[in-house]
């Protein structure tokens, strides 16, 4: 007897499953995040420190401050979004629109070299004030209903991890335009008295400082590319997910028994580590600039944090599918811990570094590289998974409290992820001015600067050694849903919601 062929119903029979090309647009969508995202969080503060000339220690305060509001902001939005009833677009998708604009605008506004018009550093830092809350007031009203879109697109549980893996390509692809060009773009060499370009003698390069009207022509078409990509994002997604036509949220019960849920707590401080790591990572640029003099070492920095995700990215929803989302990332994240602490420790025995480098006593560049490549190879399954392992907890409030609400939810998410960049940012400039950096050793190479350079080498190897083995603690430890767990929440929902349509259907 013939074997009888699966129809494609049966291979994949789920209501709300979804193709490639709409998760592709939800990708273009989150690219164009990128493109506001990365530029601020890699290059606002050499714009603060090298070209307005504003000290580390005012910077991070600013940072400190400006974030506080978030603590007012982001539940304001979240609410915002919650209460909202659903347009004919939807519920989520109109913010695309609708913020895109203004969030363009503040991206741009951050990096206008205002030093042009006026050296007071008090009105200089008053600007940066203003500038920043504006910036990050849109990036919230961006960030909370383009977050809970994912939720409402589809509930599949597949099509969450491809939306989830695609939401990571388009970060990745953001990230590194970024990463990859910002670099030869907004750097100029620093002259000797008599016009020639400084050389450091240790590497043999041409030592190079910010340009401030370079980085406003690169935050300038950050900014509109990120609008064109919010708009395509916006035209190429569907929600499906039924929300509620009038909203009645009890938002004190939300996020009390969110800070009751195991699950929401983990995520939330894995995320203050996920994002704070990932902010921190840009005070890589100081060390590329000032310990080895090579700014160049930014575009190779940034192939050895995306290659991995590149090779890995293929093959994640399959093995996400076999093992589980946190299986995966709790196991493979200690090769991150592991590294980060082993490069940490060679970076800053002096014995090593005399050994390797007896002239100059200073690590190797491939040496770096060599362990941000180990390190992303570990990482890439936590940074794949992320908003996958976010849908699942709301699902799994759903479950437990009977309460579903992804802006609620997103909005505390979105506040633990700009804690932990306000961590990194803080405490990141206030050991710049530890090191005793500031705009006169901006341009100095490693060198004139050799003390203020070592110590930020230990800066930017340390801290990372405590964070990734901190992710790897909580996904390992601390993180409760595994596939076993996940499997009758998955089967909860899905008769929820068939129920719901049923009903829904009857009342027609």
């Amino acid at each position: 007897m013939a074997k009888k062929e699966k129809t494609p119903k049966e291979v994949n029979n789920h209501p709300n499953r979804i193709g490639i090309k709409e998760a592709a647009g939800y990708t273009i969508a989150e690219a164009g995040n990128m493109f506001n995202l990365t530029y601020i969080s890699s290059y606002l503060k050499m714009f603060m420190t090298d070209v307005l000339k504003i000290s580390p220690a005012n910077a991070g305060f600013m940072f400190i401050i400006t974030r506080l509001w978030d603590c007012i902001n982001d539940p304001i939005w979240g609410a915002m979004v919650a209460k909202k009833a659903p347009t004919k677009d939807g519920k989520f998708r109109p913010y695309l629109k609708w913020v895109a604009i203004p969030l363009g605008i503040a991206t741009i506004a951050c990096f206008v070299p205002y030093n042009s018009f006026t050296q007071n550093p008090a009105i200089l830092l008053t600007i940066c004030y203003i500038m920043y809350i504006f910036y990050g007031m849109m990036y919230t009203g961006m960030n909370i209903p383009f977050g809970s879109l994912a939720s409402v697109i589809t509930d599949d549980p597949k099509g969450r991890t491809l939306l989830s893996t695609f939401r990571s390509i388009g970060s990745g692809v953001g990230g590194a335009v970024v990463s990859l060009i910002a670099p030869m773009v907004i750097f100029t060499a620093v002259t000797n008295a008599d016009g020639s370009p400084m050389i450091d003698p240790a590497t043999n390069t041409v030592v190079k400082a910010a340009d401030g009207s370079k980085m406003f022509i690169f935050a300038l078409a950050m900014g509109i590319l990120s609008i064109i990509f919010y708009l395509w994002g916006f035209k190429t997604t569907k929600e499906r997910v039924p929300s509620e036509a009038e909203p009645k949220v009890d938002l004190k019960k939300t996020y009390l028994g969110l800070l009751k849920s195991r699950p929401f707590v983990t995520v939330a401080l894995a995320g203050v580590l996920i994002s704070g790591q990932l902010q921190f990572n840009s005070f890589n640029t100081y060390l590329y600039k000032n310990y080895f003099s090579d700014t160049n070492l930014s575009i190779l920095g940034t192939v050895c944090n995306y290659l991995p995700m590149v090779i890995l990215i293929l093959f994640t929803p399959k093995l996400v599918e076999k093992f589980g989302k946190k299986e995966l990332c709790g196991n493979m994240s200690v090769i991150s811990a592991l590294a980060s602490v082993l490069i940490a420790v060679l970076a800053n025995n002096e014995k090593f570094l005399y050994w390797i480098d007896p002239q100059y006593g200073r690590l190797p560049w491939w040496m770096f590289m060599l362990s941000l490549l180990i390190i992303g190879f570990g990482y890439t399954f936590v940074s794949l998974t992320c908003w996958a392992v976010v849908m699942d907890v709301i699902d799994y409030q759903e479950y437990t409290t009977g309460i579903r609400n992804e802006s609620a939810v997103y909005a505390v998410y979105t506040f633990s992820r700009k804690f932990g960049q306000t961590l990194a940012d803080a405490s990141g400039l206030f050991l710049l001015q530890w090191a005793q950096y500031d705009s006169e050793t901006a341009g100095n190479g490693f060198i004139e600067a050799n003390d203020t350079s070592r110590k930020i080498m230990l800066i930017c190897t340390v801290i990372p050694a405590f964070v990734y083995t901190g992710v790897w603690l909580l996904m390992k430890f601390g993180y409760p849903l595994d596939r076993k767990r996940l499997a009758p929440i998955y089967k909860f929902i899905r008769e929820k919601r068939e129920s719901e349509e049923a009903e829904a259907q009857a009342t027609k």
